[in-house]
């Protein structure tokens, strides 16, 4: 059984699809997998020991067409995306059977069910969406203390983003238990050396800067070894949710019914719960950001040590 899988642009999300991957594989259980999507998609899924070949993507049509006419045949396609150019490969693909998520029809419940309901409904099953997996080799790290992480960026908008001063306090009052790794793609390099500045005012030295420094491979690795991740909703988020590392998620525009960590039994979600929380916008619409504005880290201090 030859399966084309196109997956999700976003890192978290793709992490979300993997209880779904995982009841597809145990359905086909003699199956090759070729996956398809950005390179931070299939960076994550790579591993999986089902997959014989990975495509990353360009925007440009002209390519798409050439890379996907390569192809060959398959006897199944799967897309997690809802976008155009995802009805344009369904279109164009060779494949006795093709099925692509509807954000429309599968609008109900955690990000992780609604993908596990589209695999349940393409394949009439009645699979039930288990814990994340992500088909990595970790290694322990070595280290003299326990390890905190940093995740202040958040891909979608600057309305996830909690306040640098705020990542400094906490990071700060909780450095004497812990050594700081401050995490980030390039887009959070910026912010990162905000909570850098604080840091050093404060007098705190024990801290590592690694945003904009790291792959995805990398990123998996720090992930995996922390005993603490304080995050805005993030594609890390998830990644620590599949190790099982205990997080505080600072929550503001979005939806934690929908994005919140999966199945993570040391996950704690902080947030205001204003009239205009959710929003679901990537800017504040009413320019006052309250949401994030009004969790100060005081409040994430006193979760922090509910985890404790």
């Amino acid at each position: 059984m030859k399966i084309l899988i196109e997956l999700p642009t976003w890192l978290g999300d793709t992490v979300m699809t993997t209880p779904a991957i995982e009841n597809m594989m145990i359905f086909f259980n003699n199956s090759e997998i070729t996956l398809i999507g950005s390179n931070n998609a299939i960076e994550v899924l790579k591993n999986h020991p089902k997959v014989v070949k990975t495509y990353v993507f360009k925007k440009n049509y002209f390519t798409l067409y050439k890379t996907i006419k390569f192809f060959g045949e398959f006897d199944m396609y799967f897309s997690f995306r809802n976008s155009i150019r995802s009805k344009f490969i369904k279109f164009v693909i060779s494949s006795k059977s093709n099925f692509q998520f509807d954000k429309n029809i599968y609008n109900k419940g955690h990000q992780v069910e609604k993908y596990n309901n589209f695999i349940n409904d393409s394949l009439k099953i009645n699979s039930i969406a288990n814990k994340l997996i992500l088909h990595t080799e970790v290694k322990i790290k070595g280290k003299k203390n326990k390890l905190l992480g940093i995740n202040p960026g958040a891909s979608y908008g600057s309305a996830k983003r909690w306040y640098p001063q705020e990542f400094a306090d906490l990071a700060s009052n909780l450095s004497i238990q812990y050594d700081i790794i401050i995490l980030g793609g390039p887009g959070e390099k910026d912010i990162a050396a905000d909570i850098e500045k604080y840091l050093i005012e404060y007098g705190v030295k024990n801290y590592q800067n690694i945003a904009g420094k790291t792959s995805i491979k990398k990123l998996i690795y720090e992930i995996s070894n922390l005993d603490l991740l304080i995050t805005g909703d993030s594609g890390p988020m998830h990644l620590a949710a599949a190790f099982q590392v205990p997080t505080v998620a600072i929550f503001g525009p979005t939806n934690d019914k929908e994005t919140s960590q999966w199945m993570n039994e040391k996950s704690i979600i902080v947030k205001k719960n204003l009239e205009c929380q959710p929003c679901m916008k990537r800017d504040c619409p009413l320019k006052h950001h309250n949401c994030m504005r009004q969790v100060k880290a005081s409040d994430v201090l006193q979760e922090v040590k509910r985890l404790s």
